[in-house]
């Protein structure tokens, strides 16, 4: 005989399936999309532009070296390494390899420590510091062929401020423009002129960073401004130090307007080619129309500057806190 199940055992009603809600999948995709998507879409103007203006033109120079290339010819002959040959050979490129190292080595080493030093100084309380520190920019500021142009009066052989100075204490008229030691420093004066300043703001900002903490140990350990710079103050900002060095090794081989601009425009950079640059070779092939040529000077001027910057990198980093 059959039984029936009591009542408060009967059986409960089947929960629903859990449905998918296409709604919160949507935004969980969305979100997910903004995390992972967005950071790449925000640089990618920046790789856009650099392939753009940086990485063809890069390429395309290398294949332009590799020809007899000319505006005065339709065919453009491939030659292959024929230009870096005829370049290595040529008296003209080492004398400008050589005036471009020694006025960076004038200019930018100098420069450093003086930026340093001035940043030092602002880093202490000071009446007015903002007014100082934006006339230190106002050189940068300045426009570059301005600056020559000054530069070239206050360097003048017959009337020029410098050589009056210079007369005060017994020193004759010195022609700055002829000669290859005295017209790198006058190159090397207008270039730390113009940047000193800006690369001061630069270590500032790093030094804004440094713990107050240490220098009111060090002051009561009885350590004065210039130890407080050398054993706290440089070690701490190296890595700041470091990419200053870099920027300003390349910067340094790539000056152009001073020397072509220094007494009289001269892309030879004078008669004796006395302070002719990489860059100004370059540009003087590039008045020549010698496109296939300056594209290979353009390329060794490139690796001189990845080897110098590879070389000042190592050092900086060798020498740690040590760098004074």
């Amino acid at each position: 005989m059959a039984t029936r199940a009591p009542d408060n055992l009967a059986a409960t009603p089947s929960l629903p399936p859990v449905r998918h809600r296409p709604r919160a999948y949507r935004r969980h995709l969305v979100h997910r999309l903004d995390v992972k998507v967005s950071p790449y879409a925000y640089v990618a103007p920046f790789f856009l532009l650099f392939c753009a203006f940086g990485l063809f033109p890069l390429a395309y120079t290398a294949w332009v070296s590799l020809h007899e290339w000319t505006l005065l010819s339709d065919v453009h002959e491939f030659v292959g390494l024929d230009n870096f040959v005829t370049l290595l050979g040529d008296d003209y490129f080492w004398n400008a390899t050589f005036n471009t190292l020694s006025i960076g080595v004038l200019s930018t080493v100098p420069q450093l420590l003086l930026a340093i030093w001035l940043a030092h100084l602002l880093n202490r309380p000071l009446r007015t510091q903002t007014l100082f520190r934006v006339t230190l920019l106002l050189p940068n500021v300045t426009s570059v062929v301005a600056v020559v142009v000054i530069f070239s009066q206050l360097f003048g052989r017959d009337y020029g401020l410098i050589n009056w100075v210079l007369s005060w204490f017994g020193v004759g008229v010195i022609d700055w423009n002829a000669g290859t030691a005295t017209s790198h420093v006058a190159i090397s004066v207008m270039i730390m002129w113009r940047w000193t300043g800006y690369n001061a703001l630069i270590f500032l900002a790093a030094m804004q960073a440094v713990p107050r903490e240490l220098y009111e140990a060090a002051t009561i350990d009885g350590a004065g401004g210039m130890t407080q710079l050398r054993k706290i103050t440089v070690p701490v900002i190296r890595p700041t130090i470091i990419f200053v060095v870099i920027t300003s090794t390349i910067g340094a081989m790539q000056i152009l307007a001073e020397p072509l601009l220094f007494g009289t425009y001269s892309p030879t950079g004078g008669p004796d080619r006395q302070y002719q640059t990489l860059s100004l070779f370059i540009y003087e092939n590039f008045v020549k129309l010698d496109f296939g040529y300056a594209s290979a000077v353009s390329w060794m001027m490139f690796l001189f500057i990845v080897v110098i910057a590879a070389v000042n990198y190592l050092l900086t980093r060798r020498t740690r806190g040590n760098l004074t």
